[in-house]
């Protein structure tokens, strides 16, 4: 166990868990922006969920690199595979593409690393499992979200670390949350 917390955000879908996920990530950039040990080549890395919305309808979701912005679609509507969940295809191979280099690339050349949305669609790689279950044995602060009724294997070991902390977002800590992770990082 190492020195640096893992913390994990969680709540019921729409909750704002990538809202809260985002601000955290601002909170930080700022912050060490100024005062950051250079240790390292960015203050943020990892991947980030981005929903995929089409005439104001929401049609699936792309995983994002945050260092590169490189995106890939993992879930959508359009997506013919006989893995649906939610009513969204799913293509793994793109988390394959790009969440996992962005997460091991990260554990190297970043202070923070993020990992939005370990959860319903991403634990259908088994290589982005296996590069989660690396970067948690990493000593670096980590950040992510995670599905809330999940009972996969990776989701339940996250829950039960002894370095983590799991938040879940509400309605009345919604706008609080922020800096209480930004608190637990520094």
């Amino acid at each position: 166990m190492g020195i640096y917390p893992k913390i994990g955000i969680t709540g019921l879908p729409r909750s704002g868990k990538s809202a809260v996920l985002q601000k955290v990530i601002q909170m930080v950039q700022e912050e060490r922006k100024n005062n950051s040990r250079k240790m390292y080549k960015d203050i943020i890395g990892g991947v980030q969920t981005e929903a995929i919305v089409e005439n104001g309808e929401r049609v699936g979701y792309a995983c994002v690199n945050v260092r590169t912005g490189e995106k890939g679609v993992i879930a959508h509507r359009n997506i013919d595979s006989r893995n649906r969940i939610l009513g969204y295809g799913i293509d793994p191979t793109e988390l394959d593409r790009v969440a996992v280099p962005a997460i091991l690339e990260a554990l190297d050349e970043c202070e923070v690393l993020v990992i939005d949305e370990v959860g319903k669609f991403s634990v259908e790689s088994e290589a982005f499992v296996a590069a989660v279950r690396a970067a948690l044995e990493h000593d670096k602060p980590t950040l992510m979200t995670l599905h809330k009724k999940s009972r996969h294997p990776l989701l339940q070991d996250i829950r039960r670390r002894d370095d983590g902390r799991v938040l879940e977002v509400t309605p009345v800590n919604r706008a609080l949350l922020p800096y209480k992770i930004h608190k637990l990082l520094e």
